[in-house]
């Protein structure tokens, strides 16, 4: 069994085999309940919980304790700190973690420490002290500090998860540095699209980033927009600021094959954005569809005359279009296109296709159906034509869920806030969708008082 320190350091730093941005407090301060001596015991443990006057007394003492390496992990104190839980979780403490770690550097400690992730393949990936400050804990005030005495922002971690979150204060830090390189830009503004956060984004582009420049994706922060199915105003906000939507991305990913390129305009037909070709079409951008990729763009803007016309005219387009059938009902679905959906489903796709490949960016599981998409995504509209058109409603997807499971979680657990209300919940028990198994939050009244009279 470890010693009390040694347990309160595994227990106080970033875990070492999941989400460094994972855990909680509770360990950690449990272990300095029952033994109170460990909170300054070492020059780490003050590292680790923002001590600045223990650190002090320290580095006082023996200046080239700032540097050594030790306890569990190998680290340097100042490591320590920057990976620390309670910079992240303790904010009460944010100011002595400053003044720690401005102790630490005066006395010889490298902004530019950090630590080797072994767990992380196919090579160790590098975790910088700037990493652990800006994109771990985002506390803006270290990342300054750091930052001052001559970290690197341009490693593989910190420009791609400093965008994470919507607390934007270390962002723009790092951005306002001018230390980040064009690849580093790139990469933070492809990744706000991630976080569909429209002020980090427009405050980018209002920093001089450029929307058109290929990041190490193979793709553009339009294509991950789109990809992403942010909502119409960042698309907007992109082109704003000269966004090129006939760019072609190498590597889409979310669906697309990797072999084939895109322009952010296809990507949106196979999504089933319809208001973002119509955005498009207002500014001027041709389209050009040619292919399959014509039946799709007709399905997504419900033009069911475009739709005879070609089926007419090219009616082997309908068997290009169902041998992709799972992917292209999943992305409909999920983007509240119900009309795009009817088409599909006129088309000759079947309700109960599956998308196998699933999509972890938008938690769909593997041989999900399109039912299981718009129960998770909340598009209630989608849910209730789907059902019409003989959806099965207890079938789970590849995680186990059923349809009404994921609408449940909707209520409460997802990103899409505006859609949280139980109307999929309803429409399911209506249908006959069975209870047993369905786990839900305890105390949300509206998912209660529909779930009650089905449990027996």
């Amino acid at each position: 069994m470890l010693d009390p320190v040694a347990a309160f350091i595994e227990a106080a730093c970033v875990p070492l085999d999941s989400g460094h941005s994972s855990g909680t407090l509770d360990r950690a301060q449990s272990i300095l309940a029952e033994h109170p001596q460990v909170a300054s015991g070492n020059i780490n443990t003050a590292a680790i919980l923002g001590d600045d006057e223990s650190i002090s007394r320290f580095v006082e003492r023996d200046p080239a304790a700032a540097t050594v390496k030790s306890g569990p992990r190998g680290w340097d104190p100042l490591t320590y700190l920057c990976f620390s839980r309670y910079l992240r979780l303790d904010r009460a403490r944010a100011s002595g973690f400053v003044s720690a770690a401005a102790a630490l550097l005066d006395a010889g400690a490298s902004a530019n420490t950090g630590w080797f992730e072994m767990n992380h393949q196919p090579t160790p990936e590098w975790e910088s002290a700037i990493y652990g400050a800006a994109g771990v804990a985002h506390h803006p005030e270290l990342t300054q500090l750091l930052l001052d005495h001559g970290a690197d922002p341009n490693d593989e971690e910190t420009p791609y998860h400093a965008p994470e979150g919507y607390d934007n204060r270390a962002l723009k830090v790092l951005v306002k540095s001018g230390k980040l390189t064009d690849d580093s830009l790139t990469t933070i503004l492809l990744r706000k699209t991630d976080w569909h956060d429209y002020e980090g984004i427009k405050w980018l582009l209002e920093q001089g980033i450029d929307p058109n420049r290929t990041g190490r994706w193979g793709k553009t922060a339009l294509h991950n927009a789109v990809l992403s199915d942010n909502h119409l105003e960042i698309i907007e906000a992109l082109m704003d600021h000269g966004a090129d939507p006939t760019i072609l991305a190498s590597h889409p990913g979310r669906g697309i094959s990797r072999a084939e390129s895109k322009s952010a305009i296809a990507i949106a037909a196979r999504r089933g954005r319809s208001d973002v070709l119509e955005l498009f079409e207002k500014r001027g951008i041709p389209t050009g569809f040619e292919g399959v990729e014509r039946l799709i763009a007709a399905c997504a803007r419900n033009d069911t005359a475009a739709v005879r016309s070609i089926v007419g005219q090219e009616p082997q387009l309908v068997r290009e279009l169902l041998a992709q059938a799972g992917e292209l009902i999943a992305a409909f679905a999920g983007v509240e296109n119900p009309n795009g959906v009817r088409q599909l489903l006129d088309l000759g796709v079947d309700v109960k296709t599956l998308f196998k490949e699933g999509e972890g960016y938008f938690d769909i599981a593997p041989n999900s159906m399109a039912i299981h998409v718009a129960a998770w995504r909340a598009n209630h509209a989608t849910l209730k034509l789907l059902i019409q058109r003989g959806s099965p409603i207890d079938v789970p997807d590849g995680k186990g869920r059923t349809p009404l499971a994921l609408a449940v979680k909707a209520c409460v657990d997802s990103y899409w806030t505006e859609r949280r209300t139980p109307e999929s919940v309803e429409a399911l028990l209506r249908a006959g969708a069975p209870v047993s198994g369905v786990r839900y939050p305890s105390g949300y009244e509206e998912v209660d008082v529909l779930l009650r009279p089905y449990e027996s």
